[in-house]
């Protein structure tokens, strides 16, 4: 017997705005913080538990990227924040994991919150919130546990590979949501693959009709997850073009415009896949409606083949004295032959019609 589900609890607590609360599932043990601090000429790099450490690259003249793996330790956001002068909403915000992705402007920085897609050990698809700050010389991200899709953009940072130590931090939070970006393009062609490796097993004679159905539904999830992860991120870019901040230079437009147009076609192929995926719901009940429509029309050929044997069987199964076919010395015989002819001539009538 299937045991029984849980049922959930659901309790609201009101607490005051700016309140530093962490709301998620994954519970660090400790908070790590990377530090990258560069500019053309230099690069240094930090790994450190005690966020006192990124104060001292307040106002050097150089980009710093501050990012904090681990949001359950919220003082040290409150301690971070604080130093920088972060509006208590946006700390707020950022201990807060269910948020949907967005951008809210201030006066000296611009915070952008936003969801990191990305497969583990090759099956496993992660969701997981990225907060992004981005000041006049400093780029915050926090995280909610190891692991992200920035460790190419560290390399070319730590390498002097591209522009990104040549330009300012809006730069630099532009190579962050590229990052982000260009881990929907994989996961996205990934979800594809798992797509028609489905549609091929729907068409498979012997597959598991329950296993297919519960793929299908598995496939129905991922997909309406994932567009509410990616799809409002393209508000957030076209946003980001429009504004004018002082922390956006002129040159950076052209790149988000450019990240503009790639989230613009993953949203059009995740409404592709989006329709691939009820079409193959129809498609797999059409297969079973089939299916089941082949049986009945057996047992129904079946069932006509016999009503007419059973009929005779019936009359000559009655108990009445005055049967003369019954005296017969071949009346047995005579019965089966005329029994085996119409089952026979029934056949042939079937197989002419197609319905077997």
């Amino acid at each position: 017997m299937k045991p029984k589900k849980k049922r959930k609890s659901y309790k609201t607590v009101n607490r005051p705005p700016g309140t530093l609360f962490y709301r998620g599932k994954k519970q660090s043990v400790v908070t790590a913080i990377d530090i990258i601090n560069y500019s053309k000429e230099s690069y240094h790099k930090i790994e450190t538990q005690n966020v006192e450490e990124a104060f001292h690259f307040k106002g050097n003249n150089q980009v710093t990227w501050i990012n904090v793996n681990g949001l359950n330790n919220t003082s040290i956001i409150e301690k971070l924040g604080t130093h920088y002068g972060l509006h208590p909403l946006t700390l707020e915000d950022i201990a807060n994991t269910n948020h949907r992705p967005k951008m809210d402007e201030f006066e000296t920085y611009l915070f952008i919150v936003l969801k990191m897609l990305y497969i583990k050990n090759d099956e496993e698809l992660v969701f997981e919130q990225v907060s992004i700050v981005v000041g006049d010389d400093y780029v915050f991200t926090f995280q909610e546990a190891e692991g992200d899709v920035f460790n190419d953009l560290r390399e070319r940072i730590s390498s002097d590979k591209g522009r990104v130590r040549s330009l300012g931090s809006d730069y630099l939070m532009y190579t962050i949501i590229d990052a982000v970006v260009d881990h929907y393009i994989t996961v996205i062609e990934a979800f594809g693959d798992k797509i028609e490796d489905v549609e091929d097993r729907v068409f498979e004679d012997g597959s598991d009709s329950n296993e297919i159905a519960s793929k299908i539904q598995e496939l129905k999830r991922e997909v309406l997850k994932i567009r509410r992860t990616v799809f409002p991120l393209r508000e957030i870019i076209n946003h980001l073009d429009k504004i004018e901040h002082p922390i956006i230079d002129e040159k950076t437009y052209n790149f988000l415009r450019d990240l503009y147009d790639h989230i613009v076609q993953i949203n059009e192929n995740i409404e592709m896949y989006r329709e691939m995926i009820w079409s193959l719901l129809d498609m797999y009940m059409s297969i079973i409606s089939n299916k089941m429509n082949e049986i009945m029309k057996v047992l129904t050929i079946i069932a006509t083949v016999f009503i007419p044997l059973t009929f005779i069987a019936g009359i000559y199964g009655m108990n009445f004295d005055y049967m003369p076919e019954l005296h017969y010395k071949y009346g047995y015989f005579i019965l089966w032959a005329v029994m085996v002819v119409i089952f026979l001539l029934m056949l042939i009538y079937f197989r002419r019609r197609k319905w077997l």
